[in-house]
């Protein structure tokens, strides 16, 4: 059996962490095991499962993650220690320059740059460009293998010389396709909610990239249109109280929920009208595919790959320059649109390769290479 280390910073509930775990329960753990480097200390929501599949948890400080120089030291140790590793999987776009230059000083042979982006906030700093080129290039150095979930998340990350494998975002589809028969989440059924009410889901994590200030500036006009709606934020994170006093500040308590972190997505987006995606930048997000899956219409900023649009009719892209108004009138439009065919998903789905199946299959053959 292979052990493949994937750095991986922690295992929540988020984009990159569920595409991992995802694979993670599909491969076949005879011939590989997965163990992982967090950069915390803290517990995360998918520790007992790996636990339970035979995986490792290493940790780093928070501390000395901060520091590339002791972060590179202290996954050199651990690699030398707890090896012998078949292979080092980076998921941290610029990171992964660091990753793989402790990986390449402790001796493995494969070493797997993944990018999940197509942007970065050290963009906006001409340090931050400075550290992007100089990260870059040492991953087109060190790395011997490299992986994207799109093309243009490879392009991104990798030079155009360089061979790309693109294993896209899959999931299970059979967990999300719309029609197969869904008990309603606890929120869904609340006796001052009923058929007329429109649901509108945002699901991530509470952060400033993925911009919930403007969903709730969204529901603030909604409420003023006397727009009968409920909007729930999934997820948890640095902004939940500065957030949740906002709503409080414009009177949105009764029209706006905080569910948390929670394990029954599939549900959530099968009762669900909408979801809404206002996100200052993204690469291909996995819930966007499951929510396609799910027959889920998504209202999302432009800012976002359109590569995320699968052609099932089920996402529109609008500006976050644009009226509240433009925003109501795409959403308007969106859930009122026909059902997408299940059959139509499937296949779609398969010839795409984000069925969980056909990635798998993929990723093993790039961990026999060697």
């Amino acid at each position: 059996m292979k052990r493949i280390l994937q750095v991986v910073g922690s295992m929540n509930r988020a984009g990159a962490e569920t595409m991992v775990m995802n694979l993670y329960r599909a491969i076949d753990r005879e011939k590989f095991q997965f163990d992982f480097i967090y950069f915390t200390k803290k517990e995360c929501a998918f520790d007992k499962e790996i636990i339970s599949l035979g995986g490792r948890i290493f940790h780093i400080n928070e501390k000395d993650s901060k520091s590339p120089f002791l972060r590179t030291l202290q996954l050199y140790k651990i690699i030398k220690k707890e090896g012998p590793f078949h292979a080092v999987h980076c998921h941290q776009l610029f990171s992964n320059a660091f990753h793989l230059m402790a990986a390449y000083m402790a001796g493995i042979k494969m070493r797997i740059a993944h990018s999940h982006n197509t942007s970065d906030a050290n963009s906006s700093s001409i340090l931050g460009r400075i550290y992007q080129r100089l990260s870059k290039w040492i991953i087109n150095l060190l790395g011997t293998d490299f992986v994207a979930c799109g093309d243009l998340a490879g392009k991104y990350l990798f030079y155009r010389s360089r061979e790309v494998l693109l294993i896209p975002n899959a999931i299970d589809i059979d967990k999300f396709i719309f029609s197969q028969e869904k008990v309603a989440t606890d929120y869904f059924k609340l006796p001052e909610v009923d058929d007329n009410t429109l649901f509108i889901t945002q699901i991530g994590r509470l952060m400033p990239v993925k911009n919930h200030k403007f969903s709730i500036e969204f529901a603030d006009f909604l409420k003023s249109k006397n727009i009968d709606f409920r909007m729930l934020f999934i997820g948890g994170g640095e902004l939940e109280s500065e957030l949740k006093n906002l709503v409080e500040n414009k009177g949105l308590t009764s029209e706006v929920a905080f569910l948390g972190v929670r394990s029954d997505i599939d549900q959530v987006l099968a009762n669900s009208d909408i979801m809404i995606m206002p996100s200052h930048h993204e690469g291909f997000p996995v819930i966007l595919v499951e929510a396609q899956v799910a027959g889920c219409p998504s209202l999302i900023s432009n800012n976002i790959s359109p590569e995320v649009d699968l052609k099932l009719n089920l996402i529109e892209f609008c500006g976050l320059d644009e009226s509240m108004d433009t925003w109501l009138g795409k959403m308007n439009e969106l859930t009122k649109r026909p059902k997408t065919d299940e059959r139509l998903i499937r296949e779609t789905m398969r010839k795409e390769g984000f069925d969980i199946d056909v990635s798998v299959k993929r990723l093993e053959r790039l961990y026999e290479k060697k």
